[in-house]
């Protein structure tokens, strides 16, 4: 198994405007320590080389940012201990408050490219009903041995309406 991440922001302007053009200026160089990291399998992509026009909603500001990896140690040491680090600490200067969970992570088979549609339902996911086997976070993390069946109301198991029970 593999780790697939999705990430979104709303820009707090349009992509072309020179307010937010250090973060424009620097997707390739972030994009291409990514490709190079260590676990590193997968990113979203146009024929740009970036995921900036890729549609995610209605609002063109919101931006969208996919990637497969082999473990959450290996994008997380991208993520936390490389450049890509110090555009995050920068989110703000870029990125208006979202409201909602605007991370999820969850496991796929080995070479599963996820799509933005399977992004979104992961990210509705986590945003209804918390960190479970089928979207969670770096800070609550599930083993890819967990099966990951969506859950209903209450922590439910959609499919067969059992309680969901947490590994460990």
């Amino acid at each position: 198994m593999q780790l697939a991440q999705i990430n979104v922001g709303r820009l707090l302007h349009f992509i072309d405007d020179p307010r937010i053009a250090d973060f424009v200026d620097n997707l390739d160089r972030v994009n291409a320590v990514a490709e190079r990291s260590e676990g590193f399998v997968w990113r979203l992509k146009d024929e740009t080389g970036n995921a900036t026009q890729i549609a995610f909603d209605d609002d063109p500001r919101v931006i969208v940012n996919m990637s497969v990896w082999q473990s959450v140690e290996a994008l997380e040491a991208f993520a936390y201990r490389t450049i890509h680090r110090r555009f995050v600490q920068r989110r703000k200067e870029w990125f208006a408050p979202f409201g909602a969970a605007f991370v999820a992570l969850w496991w796929v088979e080995d070479g599963a490219m996820p799509d933005t549609a399977e992004g979104r339902r992961r990210l509705a996911h986590l945003n209804q009903y918390g960190p479970s086997p089928y979207a969670f976070t770096f800070k609550a993390r599930f083993g890819a041995d967990v099966d990951a069946v969506p859950l209903g109301p209450l922590g439910r198991d959609i499919a067969s309406g059992e309680p969901y029970r947490a590994c460990g």
